[in-house]
């Protein structure tokens, strides 16, 4: 949505006062087409006379009424008037909290305009949410439809912030349609307007706010959501764009860089054979399957932009040392980046055990390292003395030079913010030998669902490896209230005895005030003391330094400790395939991605595991579960399959949650909706990407006002990761 072209301040809108311009910028209304792009929420029907008898059947009452009489409840501030209305077809009750005006306005045995959300409660029917407004001379209670400012038509409702109210925001936008909407260009190609049927851009904005009809609203909303998604698409597709011109020249420095070739087979090289011949099993079909794409990309000709998806255990990190090998052997290096210096450690562990046999050099860096040890080591990786290095964000450290960064492995890409990645990938084109652009291999065990993997990610190819290693067995999730927890313990301790290892996951670290839900530390207290005193038992959460968290998860893969008691930190870390049960309390209050993230903690070995959700006894329907905790336990309970638990978080959620709003800006939409919107979004797409590919640089006459709309959009990261 690109109204932004209307930048004149919300002060030149007749009516808009200091005060009202206050209001405005404290929700982030600083312009006119700000304004007009405050989509209403809702919209209230008020052209259709809906009598108090049929309040069961339409959302809202919208009728004439005659006030038969007043009454009042209550004591001191508390008290409330009640008004007693009748319109032809029953009698109700208007409860006026905070209203005790209204005694004054609504005089027994005058006639008004009523519009309500009504209910029935107490024996009668009621309504805490309406308007009133006098109707004047009317005899009839059908006069509803009468001249109003109020009735007779569809009126919008805003989300609202301090100082603004539903009737301010209604004129202000009614008088900046007035002034600023007739001059609007359509932004859409007008090819695709006439196929489709939609309005113009000033109609569509006319009455998106104040419709004439339903039908005239939904043909508005039908017209902006495609075109939001239509630019949403076409900045992908420039973006894609972007990337594959990029070509990197081999002849360039010391010749050190390496040749690409184009149409390359994607056979394995010969450190990738190597690695494969000492492996003792065979790479599963998807790992083989994504091994391949990814080499094919490396050696093609322009850099490779893949996203690695795979579901927890999946076998993705073993894909990405392979193609670490790709890189090195073409005479580069390579960076994995992870998101905790846990995860970081492990993987520099893995890669050492099965690189550095193949006389790969294998580093490990992260912010904890001294400078002792730190020094020597930027050396001898800006001198190429190193191969692979493995890290946290401190790979993209200022000091941190590389002597030829070829490829750049993301994991878990969903914790790292946009600017953290384009640090990284900046090494690249200040590495001493041949500079460029390097390979970007992303990697996602929380999979995530092909409509937005198609939005955020269009720029990318994707890598799906669906199959498991072979011997895991599918690992047994159970429901427990709080108050059969004792069983849950009972179990837990039978596979302890047997010489197995557990987790237990709590929503806090310490005890919370007003909120009864257990904590970490009090739990690990009582776990150690009074459930499994046999056991030693260790607690890891964030707040713990990375060091003491580091000894606590190695002497637990050593299986020194036999209970891990922790927060969700742990979601992201260290395999331990003695690990065979995972109990998570107030499971209710965790997402479905980090319920199936801590899930995918246990079942990393031969045994068969366990994961037990465990819920609260109170709630509103007496187990402790709202509606979309039961739907996500239900969710957990049925399925396995991390796609088809991203395709589901996907509806209970939106995705601007599951991609992660906060850390990345991941998705800002207006008045689409990528789970409600999908066939839209795909036809969007497609037309996107037919324009871009028949005229990529928009020079013909019938793409100017998509390139001038183009560049008065925001900026790409803005817009999508």
């Amino acid at each position: 949505m690109f109204l932004r072209e209307l930048t004149v301040s919300p002060d030149h809108i007749k009516g808009a006062g200091p005060a009202t311009i206050r209001a405005l910028a404290r929700a982030g209304i600083t312009s006119v087409g700000a304004l007009l792009c405050r989509f209403p929420r809702d919209w209230e029907d008020r052209s259709v006379a809906v009598p108090l008898a049929d309040f069961q059947r339409h959302s809202s009452v919208c009728t004439v009424v005659r006030v038969l009489a007043h009454d009042w409840f209550g004591f001191g501030r508390m008290r409330t008037l009640k008004v007693y209305v009748e319109d032809s077809s029953a009698r109700a009750v208007l409860v006026c909290f905070n209203r005790p005006f209204l005694e004054k306005q609504l005089v027994p045995g005058k006639q008004f305009r009523l519009w309500g959300r009504f209910f029935y409660k107490y024996g009668e029917i009621q309504s805490t949410v309406f308007e009133v407004e006098p109707l004047e001379g009317a005899v009839e209670p059908e006069a509803a439809a009468g001249s109003s400012r109020f009735f007779g038509r569809i009126l919008p409702v805003y989300p609202l912030g301090a100082g603004l109210t539903q009737g301010l925001l209604r004129k202000l936008i009614k008088t900046a349609l007035t002034q600023y909407a007739p001059p609007l260009e359509d932004e859409l190609p007008e090819a695709i307007r006439c196929r489709d049927g939609f309005l113009s851009k000033a109609q569509a904005i006319r009455a998106i706010h104040f419709p004439a009809s339903m039908g005239e609203l939904d043909l508005a909303r039908k017209t902006l959501i495609y075109e939001e998604l239509f630019y949403l698409e076409v900045l992908v597709g420039k973006r894609a764009m972007e990337r594959r011109p990029m070509r990197r020249d081999a002849s360039a420095g010391s010749g050190e860089g390496r040749e690409r070739h184009s149409g390359a087979s994607g056979t394995p090289g010969s450190l990738q054979r190597r690695l494969l011949e000492r492996l003792p099993f065979k790479l599963t079909p998807g790992q083989e399957e994504a091994a391949g794409e990814i080499n094919r990309d490396m050696d093609g000709p322009f850099p490779m932009a893949r996203l690695l998806q795979g579901d927890v255990g999946s076998g993705k990190t073993l894909v990405a040392f392979l193609a670490a090998l790709r890189a090195v052997e073409a005479g580069g290096q390579a960076a994995l980046m992870a998101p905790t210096e846990l995860l970081a450690r492990q993987h520099a562990e893995n890669a050492a055990a099965l690189l550095e046999p193949l006389g790969v050099r294998i580093a490990f860096l992260t912010g904890n390292i001294k400078t002792a040890g730190r020094t020597p080591l930027l050396k001898s990786l800006a001198a190429g003395d190193i191969d692979i290095v493995v890290g946290t964000h401190a790979l993209f450290s200022r000091d941190v030079i590389y002597r030829n960064l070829r490829l750049v492995v993301v994991d878990e890409q969903h914790r790292f913010g946009v600017t953290q990645r384009q640090a990284i990938m900046a090494k690249g084109h200040s590495s001493l030998v041949s500079p460029g652009t390097p390979d970007l291999l992303m990697m996602s065990a929380t999979p995530i669902p092909r409509t937005l993997a198609l939005t955020v990610f269009g720029d990318l190819d994707v890598s799906v490896i669906r199959d498991l290693p072979p011997g895991r067995k599918p690992i047994e999730t159970h429901l427990a209230r709080e108050s059969n927890e004792g069983k849950v313990y009972e179990f837990v301790g039978r596979k302890l005895a047997a010489g197995r290892q557990a987790y237990f996951v709590y929503p806090l670290i310490e005890a919370a005030d007003n909120r009864d839900l257990k904590d970490a530390e009090s739990m690990a207290e009582r776990l150690a003391a009074t459930v499994f005193p046999q056991y030693r038992t260790a607690l890891v959460h964030s707040r713990l330094d990375e060091e003491e968290k580091r000894r606590t998860m190695e002497a637990f893969r050593r299986g020194e400790v036999q209970v891990l008691v922790a927060t969700s930190v742990v979601e992201v870390g260290v395999d331990v395939p003695n690990a065979v049960c995972m109990v998570i309390e107030h499971a209710e209050r965790f997402g479905l991605s980090a319920l199936h993230q801590l899930r995918g903690r246990v079942g990393r070995g031969g045994e068969q595991s366990y994961c037990f959700l465990v819920y609260s006894d109170e709630g509103p329907e007496g187990d402790g579960l709202t509606g979309d905790g039961k739907a996500r336990l239900k969710v957990m309970l049925e399925n396995s399959d991390g796609f088809v638990i991203a395709e589901e978080d996907l509806k209970l959620r939106g995705p601007g949650q599951i991609a992660g709003v906060e850390q990345s800006g991941y998705l800002t939409l207006g008045i689409a909706d990528l789970v409600r919107d999908a066939g839209e979004l795909a036809r969007a797409r497609s037309d996107a990407f037919a324009m871009l590919e028949a005229d990529p640089e928009l020079l013909a006459p019938e793409h100017r006002r998509v390139a001038e709309a183009l560049e008065r959009a925001p900026p790409f990261s803005q817009v999508v990761m």
